[in-house]
């Protein structure tokens, strides 16, 4: 499946982008007036081989939940048994990516990739029978493992593995499309989960992990200390090769970033674009790039997250973050704010009149 996916991934179309720039031209506005926008809709236009290119909805929330083994490293403070707590918050509606999301008219689908502890009831209404749509969330069981090894003794994964996790990904990728899904938008949720990003930030890049690696929950300086030097040290031990995007994951990932990475490729072969969330959705969609650079096209970054790899990532990646608001939660949460910025880009193409057909004068 991961072969056939890398296979199915193009360029962008650019003769829907000169049309797209061309539209933007004749619009009834200054030409670059919307600065940013037009640039995202020219994109969204290549991506879709069409101007303008279909509106960006519904819109379409996967979060996926994984455990750390190095959490026994001491690099947060928080239990690890909240990955499954907060996977019943979700469920029952109650987490900030909820109110988001509702907010938002979006579904959202939770995926067990890899947590360690056991869920709590799930209703009947979240089971992933249930279709993804704006209401009720919903549950997909997918368990990998229960939780990665620890990365600071030995490969996080096998590859065999992170293979499972990423395919799991493209599956979900495809289930959501499948479903209807305009746009698709990433969640993660693990205790942990920023040490890992860290670590494969440094290993896409070649970045130091002190510039890669932040305070995620909010950490004191001796554990931050320990966190920067448990990266340092499991690059040193793994030396992930960063052509060997799966080698890279098994290494030093988890499974949600595996599992982001293959949605990130799903979407790219079926060519619908990606509101990527925060540090670990880019993480994960530096791995994407590495298994299949043109994969870049269907990436759009949300907001620009508080976690110092993220700014690295992002850099990489050659993209511009839509909102920058310090965030650094997680859940989908900044990738749902920008959503209406995404939308308003390409509506514009569809509903604003040309100077012609308004019978206003140009310049």
């Amino acid at each position: 499946m991961l072969e056939r996916t890398i296979a199915a991934i193009g360029p962008l179309d650019f003769s829907a982008m000169a049309a797209a720039r061309d539209l933007q031209g004749r619009l009834t506005k200054p030409a670059g007036s919307l600065g940013a926008l037009e640039d995202l809709s020219v994109r969204l236009a290549g991506l879709a081989g069409s101007c303008p290119p279909p509106l960006p909805e519904p819109a379409a929330v996967a979060i996926f939940a994984g455990d750390h083994g190095v959490h026994a490293q001491g690099v947060t403070p928080w239990p690890q048994e909240v990955t499954a707590q907060m996977i019943a918050n979700f469920l029952a509606g109650g987490a900030v990516v909820n109110a988001f999301a509702r907010q938002a008219g979006a579904s959202v689908t939770v995926v067990d990739v890899g947590v360690a502890t056991p869920l709590p009831p799930v209703p009947d209404a979240a089971t992933a029978s249930a279709p993804a749509t704006a209401g009720a969330p919903r549950l997909v069981a997918a368990n990998v493992r229960a939780g990665t090894r620890d990365l600071a003794v030995t490969a996080a994964l096998t590859r065999d593995e992170a293979r499972t996790a990423v395919e799991t990904g493209i599956r979900i990728a495809h289930d959501l499309i499948d479903g209807g899904a305009g746009i698709l938008l990433t969640g993660d949720m693990g205790i942990g989960n920023t040490t890992p990003a860290a670590a494969l930030v440094a290993a896409f890049t070649g970045t130091d992990p002190a510039e890669t690696t932040g305070r995620g929950t909010g950490v004191d300086d001796p554990t931050y200390a320990r966190k920067v030097a448990v990266v340092r040290d499991a690059l040193r031990r793994h030396q992930p090769d960063p052509a060997d995007p799966l080698g890279v994951l098994a290494a030093v990932g988890g499974l949600e970033h595996a599992a982001l990475a293959g949605l990130i490729l799903g979407a790219a072969a079926r060519r619908v674009p990606v509101l990527l969330d925060g540090v670990i959705a880019v993480s994960a969609a530096l791995a994407a790039a590495a298994f299949a650079p043109d994969a870049t096209g269907t990436m759009v970054a949300g907001h620009r997250s508080a976690e110092p790899g993220a700014t690295v990532a992002l850099r990489h990646l050659g993209l511009e973050p839509l909102v920058d608001l310090g965030l650094r939660l997680g859940e989908g949460t900044g990738a749902l704010l920008a959503l209406p910025v995404v939308t308003g880009a390409v509506r514009v193409l569809h509903e604003v009149a040309t100077f012609d057909s308004a019978g206003v004068a140009e310049k």
